[in-house]
């Protein structure tokens, strides 16, 4: 199976191309965005590493598309680019969220990442292998019952809010998660089938937009007598 996977959660996306032999995916390629704008840049940037790769579009098996939680342009940027390329060559897509991406990178049920404004987006995992999302602000961290004994990170500000909320807790740090790391995780769901209906397919957001939150509602208009 050839993957391809895209990621623009982050402040630098990226994109990856993978094949899956034997019960094992070989990354071929990956390509950071940098800090360059990805709605100018991912398209193209895809269809490059395809080219090579000698690798049509139609030949791909599925696409691993990294549906937040994150900043939402980026995310939104990210589906748009999944959908334009999957929905022409009819090819199936597996959705999977970035804090799960982490935690499966570190090893751990539990993950969280910066979510700006003193919170962080938070993966709590269960004993029964389930788990739940959320965005967390100190008051809610500390309102929280049975907090995670292992939690990964990636970035400072989600580590200085965790230690400070729960210092107890063991913080495994790895690097920020990439395309490739998506495409290690999703690549057995592929193979598997366990594709998402394309027309649902929405971004893992977590947070309102600022346009929900600091938006004015419309004046109503004065009635006639």
């Amino acid at each position: 199976m050839f993957l391809l996977a895209i990621d623009t959660c982050g402040p630098t996306g990226s994109i990856a191309l993978g094949q899956l032999v034997g019960g094992q995916i070989h990354i071929l390629g990956e390509t950071s965005l940098g800090g360059q704008r990805p709605s100018e840049t991912l398209v193209g940037s895809a269809c490059e590493m395809l080219r090579m790769a000698g690798m049509p579009l139609a030949q791909l098996d599925a696409i691993v598309a990294v549906n937040g939680p994150g900043g939402f342009t980026g995310v939104r940027v990210g589906l748009a680019a999944v959908k334009g390329l999957a929905e022409p060559a009819r090819i199936p897509v597996v959705a999977v969220s970035r804090l799960e991406v982490l935690a499966g990178k570190a090893n751990t049920a539990s993950a969280a990442l910066d979510a700006h404004r003193h919170e962080i987006f938070l993966r709590v995992g269960g004993p029964d292998g389930q788990a739940r999302e959320l965005l967390a602000g100190a008051a809610e961290l500390a309102a929280l019952d049975s907090p995670p004994k292992r939690i990964a990170v990636c970035d400072d500000a989600a580590e200085q809010l965790l230690q400070e909320a729960w210092p107890d807790a063991e913080l495994v740090r790895v690097t920020t998660p990439t395309a490739a790391d998506s495409l290690r995780l999703c690549a057995p769901r592929a193979a598997a089938g366990q594709f998402v209906d394309l027309a649902l397919l929405d971004g893992n957001y977590l947070r309102r937009s600022d346009a929900e939150i600091f938006g004015e509602p419309d004046t109503p208009r004065p009635q006639r007598p």
